[in-house]
């Protein structure tokens, strides 16, 4: 007796698959958006040594997680533009896509990272006498941003 069921599941699996433009997708697009404008918006939350802010205007933000912004930004063809806040306001930020991406020493445990997407950590640093995981963030459901980010340090570690 023959099965029909590897041949079913064989058709079912091509056309699902084929109703996939790509996977993991952006639904509002973010990715295409930064590599198509040339600008990475970055909410950075002042956390030394992971972010400092200098005292002149002018100057650029510092720290370990600017350096992976400006190699990962690079890597995207873009330019960082960046936008220093509290984490809270900038948490509300990235909530409404306001900024792409959000660095400040953020650990993998922080309450504020449960409503957007966070990547697997990319290192850690003790806090409390205990080791935590660092991880950045993204706008919630722009899965494409998020894995090219954690491709990106994924490779730099």
């Amino acid at each position: 007796m023959r099965s029909w069921y590897p041949p079913v599941a064989g058709v079912l699996v091509a056309l699902l698959l084929s109703g996939c433009s790509s996977i993991p997708a952006d639904p509002d697009g973010t990715l295409a958006q930064i590599e198509q404008s040339g600008e990475l918006t970055v909410g950075v939350a002042v956390h030394p040594p992971f972010t400092t802010v200098p005292d002149g205007h002018d100057e650029d933000p510092r720290g370990s997680d600017i350096e992976l912004v400006r190699g990962f930004a690079e890597r995207l063809g873009a330019e960082p533009t960046w936008v220093v806040g509290g984490e809270e306001e900038l948490i509300t930020q990235l909530e409404e896509g306001e900024i792409d991406l959000l660095v400040g020493g953020f650990t993998k445990k922080h309450p504020g990272l449960k409503t957007v997407g966070a990547t697997r950590p990319y290192g850690t640093t003790e806090q409390g006498g205990k080791e935590v995981e660092l991880v950045m963030a993204v706008v919630p459901g722009e899965n494409a941003l998020l894995t090219e980010l954690e491709h990106y340090l994924d490779g730099v570690q």
